[in-house]
């Protein structure tokens, strides 16, 4: 069979390339094994951090549960729960004006945020009581 000159190179091209010695040539070197990446914690969500802020609240550790709370915050600034969470510690430490700035917050979030309209009401009420008592005491002589 007898090919056209035109074909030529082609075909050489085909031979060659198919021959190993140059087809390893012709091959790009192989690149070392990349070193594997470093594993990194992903960085808790907000609802998780939430739940440990809880949970050290209900263990006594009431910085822990302050701090936890707060980087509920820091990682989803959107989430009322995260703000109700940090106003209960405040609530539960007898720092009203910290815990209604907080249930404030959630409440320009989600007007409808049922732990943070209940909380506001109770601490109004806590308010109203303690306003009451010492009207009381003034008016028996204790001060």
């Amino acid at each position: 069979m007898k090919f056209p000159d035109s074909c030529f190179p082609v075909i050489l091209a085909a031979v060659l390339l198919a021959t190993p010695a140059v087809a390893a040539t012709a091959k790009k070197p192989a690149k070392p094994a990349a070193k594997a990446a470093a594993v990194v914690d992903p960085q808790p969500d907000a609802t998780s951090l939430v739940a440990q802020s809880r949970d050290a609240q209900s263990k006594g550790d009431t910085e822990l549960a302050l701090r936890l709370a707060q980087s509920a915050i820091v990682a989803d600034p959107a989430r009322p729960s995260s703000y109700d969470a940090l106003a209960d510690i405040y609530a539960a430490n007898n720092a009203p004006d910290f815990a209604r700035s907080y249930y404030a917050s959630a409440l320009s979030i989600d007007p409808t945020d049922m732990t943070a309209l209940k909380a506001m009401a109770a601490l109004d009420r806590g308010a109203t009581d303690k306003r009451a008592a010492n009207a009381e005491g003034t008016k028996t002589g204790n001060p």
